[in-house]
């Protein structure tokens, strides 16, 4: 049997620096991938939307 998490990574440009909206995402990104690692669970998919949010979809056997 397996058991899904989905988490959501929203990126909001704060200021005129596109780049640091980005290296904030994908430092928000790689925190949730390292606490569900360390939780059983191995990432299998992800997406983004128009709306600046990355979905990140989890999944581990139980």
């Amino acid at each position: 049997m397996k058991e899904y998490k989905v988490e959501i990574v929203r990126y909001i440009q704060n200021t005129f620096d596109s780049n640091k909206a980005i290296l904030e995402a994908k430092a928000e990104a790689q925190t949730k991938l390292d606490e569900y690692a360390s939780k059983g669970y191995r990432l299998v998919s992800t997406t983004a939307s128009d709306s600046a949010t990355i979905y990140l979809f989890f999944e581990r056997d139980i």
